[in-house]
């Protein structure tokens, strides 16, 4: 980009739209002190993100403490909205912000030739598709486990597509039950289902902890709006928190892996309070405006679109709601779930406004 621009005599007839634009976005560090209260922000977001995030999984693994089933439910579809509306509105936008077409890093050299942020959630979702299909493929040539064909009734015999048939043996009832009903096969395919859904969640927490990055370097370098987006980011990660807790309780770990959930919840609650102890120690050079750090920030803040829109649309809507064999038929409990994911997705999208 050529030096000779000068903003104070602009001709915005023939002006380079993308010096005008970086001129008018470009920052500079805004550090203005109050290092007590951020330092506080350290523990305080540590300790009521963790708790938060702790929760469900106590509720489910932790008997003794009797946590209702509706609150359970809700801090588990409360946080179904919550990855939803993060995916969208604290991740998707700020990509555009930072490397989009309208956006300084977006207006030169090859950002200029493509809108990236679009193309990065794109990439990110086939890349979690494939590797997601990939698993699922990979258990069942591992363990010989293979889709059941749809069933049908063809004259008193039920037929299963691409198996032998069977026909009803009054006398001896179970004659016909194969092995796939045995305590064996239940054991087996619970443990399929726990690799599965722990394969889904790592990439969940990934994708979280991208963005918990982030906003923790800018909340340790943060100028006048720190006052701001102080009490709003220990909401914003608790919700967060909220979120992955609940997916977290859904998941049947096996009895040798009953530690790993205290231990993910952990590195979800260490992560942003490290990330503003980093920001504080280079609070007076750090500078979150940077082209090096919009770009940054912008690819991961699209990477992680992509995989917390992945995971929210498909592993937690769908799967929840649309695909899952053992869902409720209860219409009061199915509506109390839909209401708890849009007060999430609800809330979380007005906390955007902010952070």
């Amino acid at each position: 980009m050529a030096t000779s621009f000068d903003p104070t005599n602009v001709n915005l007839d023939t002006a380079d739209q993308a010096q005008v634009v970086c001129y008018m976005n470009k920052g500079g560090n805004e550090y203005n002190g109050h290092l007590g209260a951020r330092i506080s922000s350290v523990f305080v977001i540590l300790v009521i993100s963790t708790v938060v995030t702790v929760f469900p999984v106590a509720a489910k693994r932790v008997p003794s403490l009797k946590i209702p089933l509706y609150v359970y439910l809700f801090a588990r579809y409360f946080g179904t909205g919550v990855i939803i509306a993060t995916a969208f509105v604290h991740l998707l936008d700020p990509a555009y912000q930072e490397i989009g077409p309208a956006s300084c890093v977006g207006m030169t050299g090859n950002w200029a030739s493509y809108s990236w942020p679009p193309a990065l959630v794109l990439a990110s979702i086939t890349v979690i598709f494939l590797m997601d299909f990939g698993a699922e493929l990979y258990v069942e040539t591992k363990y010989g486990v293979q889709k059941e064909a749809p069933v049908n009734i063809v004259s008193g015999h039920v037929h299963r597509e691409g198996s032998q048939s069977y026909a009803p043996d009054e006398h001896n009832p179970d004659k016909a039950v194969t092995a796939y009903n045995s305590a064996e096969t239940d054991s087996l395919s619970a443990e399929i289902s726990m690799k599965q859904q722990l394969a889904a969640f790592l990439i969940l927490e990934f994708g979280v902890i991208f963005h918990s990055v982030i906003i923790g370097l800018n909340l340790g370098v943060a100028g006048d709006e720190f006052a701001t987006l102080y009490p709003v980011l220990v909401f914003h990660q608790s919700f967060e928190g909220l979120g992955i807790g609940a997916r977290l309780s859904a998941i049947e770990f096996k009895r040798s892996l009953r530690w790993v959930p205290w231990v993910l919840c952990m590195a979800y609650g260490l992560t942003t309070p490290i990330s503003i102890a980093i920001g504080l120690g280079v609070r007076t050079t750090y500078n979150p405006e940077s082209t090096t750090a919009n770009i940054v920030s912008g690819v991961l803040d699209s990477i992680s679109a992509g995989i917390l829109i992945y995971t929210g649309l498909v592993e937690l809507l769908a799967r929840d709601f649309l695909f899952d064999p053992c869902r409720t038929n209860s219409r009061k409990q199915l509506g109390f779930m839909i209401v708890s994911t849009l007060l999430g997705a609800g809330i979380m999208a007005l906390l955007g406004k902010w952070a």
